[in-house]
Formats: C-alpha cells, sequence, structure tokens
C-alpha cells in the first residue's frame, strides 16, 4: 500500500464516487435503512459475501468498493463521500490515529458490539487498536496475518529463518537468491527493521544513511522485483529464487492451499523494536461518520461476525487468512486441515506474539525519498 494521494482533485473525486452511487448521495437525505454502502480490502465486496446479506434484507441496496490502500480510502471520506459511505474496512492505525480524530467515523455500541469480543482468538478479546483514546469502541477485527518474509523450507528451513530473521536478505550468500514484493510501504516498514530501526519511530539523521545503504543492500542482492504474489510464489516453487523480501501468511496461503507447502511465511525470533522481528496487520471495520446512516451498516457488521461469513471473508478472493472469530468453535469447524495448513495455524498464535502492530509511519515521507531511489538505482 502507499501513502502518497492526490489532494488536488479531491472535489472531483467525491463528486466523481457520489455520482457512481446515482441516488444515494441526491440533495435530500431519504430514510436511507435500504441502503448500504462499504468501502473495503478486497474480499468484502465479493458476492459470497454481499449476496447472503442481500437476501437476507430483500429489497436493500447493497454495494461494495474495494481500495487499493488505506490512505486513498481514507482521503476519499476527506474529500467529501462522508455522504456516500457506511462502513470503512482499513488496517488498525488508522482507525484510532487519522479516521476517529477527524470525525470520519462513529462510535459502535458497547452493548451491541462488545459481546463479539468473547468468541475472538484471545488475542483480540482486548484488542487496544479497537478502542479510541477515549474509551469509545471505533472498529470490529476480523482478518489479519504477521507479515514479514517467505521462503523456500526445502532449501531455507524455517528454524534458520526465523533465527536469521531480517539478517537473511544481508548475508551475500543471498545475493540473487531472493526477490523483493514491491509492497513500498511494507517494504520500508522492513528495511527498518533489517536496519535495526523502529519503522513506527522517527527515523532522522545518520539513521537515514542506516535506511539509504540497507535499502540499497536489500534491492542490490535481489534478483526479482514484481508486486505481484502469484508471480513471486511460483518463483520461489520453481527454484527461481529461495526467499522472498515482504510477504507472509496473505502472500503464501495461496501456493500453500494449492499443496506447495514448502512455501512458509517466516516471522523473525527476534528483532530491533521490543525485541521483536515481525509486523502484523489487523484489519477493522469502523461505521463511517454519515450524516444520513443507514442501519444496515450495524447490521452487516453483526453479520460478517456469524460462522458462516467469517470463513467465507477468510477465504475469498484468491488469498486465506485467519480471522479473529476462530475463537468461536463455530467458526473454527468451518476449516478443514488442508485451510488450517495454508494460514499456518499451527504456529500463528506465536507468530503473532513476536509481530509489532502495524502503525502509521511516521518518516514515511523522507523514507520513500530514500527508497525509491535505491530501488530505482
Amino acid at each position: 500500500m502507499t501513502l502518497t494521494r492526490r489532494n488536488f482533485l479531491g472535489r472531483t473525486a467525491a463528486l466523481g464516487g457520489a455520482a457512481a452511487f446515482g441516488p444515494l448521495a441526491g440533495p435530500a437525505f431519504a430514510n436511507r435503512n435500504d441502503q448500504l454502502n462499504i468501502l473495503c480490502w478486497e474480499g468484502y465486496n465479493s458476492d459470497a459475501i454481499l449476496d447472503p446479506f442481500r437476501a437476507a434484507n430483500a429489497g436493500a441496496t447493497v454495494r461494495a468498493e474495494s481500495g487499493t490502500s488505506d490512505p486513498d480510502m481514507i482521503n476519499k471520506l476527506r474529500a467529501g463521500e462522508i455522504n456516500v459511505w457506511d462502513l470503512i474496512n482499513v488496517n488498525q492505525p488508522w482507525a484510532r490515529d487519522r479516521l476517529y480524530p477527524e470525525s470520519l467515523i462513529r462510535p459502535l455500541s458497547k452493548e451491541r458490539f462488545m459481546p463479539y469480543f468473547e468468541n475472538m482468538l484471545p488475542e483480540f478479546k482486548d484488542y487496544p487498536l479497537a478502542f479510541a483514546d477515549d474509551g469509545e469502541l471505533i472498529g470490529m477485527p476480523q482478518r489479519y496475518g504477521p507479515f514479514s518474509f517467505v521462503v523456500n523450507t526445502d532449501v531455507i528451513s524455517r528454524e534458520t529463518a526465523e533465527d536469521q530473521g531480517w539478517n537473511l536478505f544481508l548475508d551475500p550468500a543471498m545475493k540473487d537468491r531472493y526477490g523483493v514484493l514491491t509492497y513500498d510501504n511494507w517494504n520500508v516498514i522492513h528495511m527498518c527493521l533489517t536496519a535495526g530501526l523502529n519503522p513506527f519511530a522517527p527515523v532522522e539523521g545518520a539513521d537515514l544513511e542506516t535506511f539509504k545503504s540497507t535499502a540499497e543492500a536489500i534491492f542490490g542482492g535481489a534478483k526479482l522485483l514484481t508486486d505481484d504474489l502469484v508471480a513471486m510464489n511460483t518463483a520461489l516453487i520453481n527454484g527461481e529464487i529461495d526467499a522472498y523480501f515482504t510477504g507472509g501468511t496473505y502472500t503464501a496461503s495461496p501456493a500453500r492451499y494449492d499443496g506447495a507447502t514448502n512455501v512458509r511465511a517466516i516471522t523473525p525470533n527476534s528483532g530491533p523494536v521490543d525485541g521483536k522481528g515481525g509486523v502484523a496487520w489487523i484489519e477493522l471495520t469502523s461505521a463511517v461518520n454519515n450524516p444520513n446512516p443507514s442501519e444496515l451498516a450495524y447490521d452487516f457488521l453483526e453479520y460478517v461476525q456469524g460462522p458462516d461469513a467469517s470463513k467465507t471473508v477468510a477465504f475469498t478472493e484468491g488469498t486465506y487468512n485467519p480471522v479473529a472469530q476462530m475463537g468461536n468453535p463455530e467458526v473454527m469447524a468451518r476449516f478443514d486441515a488442508e485451510e488450517l495448513d495454508a494460514i499456518q495455524m499451527d504456529s500463528l498464535s506465536e507468530e503473532m506474539a513476536r509481530s509489532l502492530d502495524y502503525e502509521v509511519v511516521s518518516s514515511y515521507d523522507a523514507l520513500i525519498g530514500i527508497y525509491t531511489q535505491a530501488r530505482r538505482s
């Protein structure tokens, strides 16, 4: 995901988004309890998720649009589309750090939604980023996963990869044996960790030079650069590379589900920030502060907590991910052994314990400039 988006065309984008939804953004606010508009990451916009909800709410118009990045979706609300959307689904730091302080989302009813946390996995029962600083409940967690790097365990054992951590990619013996999956924002985070830096604290002075030399080393030793996870997994399976920088359950799971269980996401055993070497993403779905809200937003938030919908959310759109609701035995029963192996359920809890929460990268503008130059070189 990227952190730079246009601002100049904000009003045009807002009008374009409203036009795309036709009468939903009409001049007079009507009762909208038969309408629901969801701005989300891929998966929630799948008919496999939406059709059962539509059927249960006969006559309702339910539409969902997938974003290209968290900031892109947030900027839609900032540009005026707060009048269009009812739910927004983004990664964990944005609700508390941006959306709620800017009054772009509204609190959820604790009476209605707190009971759902009791059926979540232990690490989510009191998940702090689901709450604002004032204690309000501002989002419901669902999909998640550790996100660091991936190896072919036929060549590099899981134990070796976890022990070496990010230093694996600085080993001269690894030159031309790995790829870089070019998810730029994640690459910046991971290159900071490789450099021994905290990506979520200001990176300044001599630390910028350390980041620069690390970025140059990572790109300089890479055999393959692509943003296509299928191409990266194929190269790993074919022996073209032995590992790739930036990846996790999200990227490894399709290959694993196809039987290539030697493709394994790795979370380092240790790292430079509180001893942790990995980073985890967790999606939160929040209620947009639409001035004419739809009650269907809250109904949908309850619907996706259910066993069937939770399983569909986990296994849709070609990548497979665990969901917080797997703490509910009825949800867990929906997964078979192959599916659990695809998402590395055997080590998931311990990998999450070794991972930092993904946060906003405070020095992103400076770091992405250095990163981009190193990539071009």
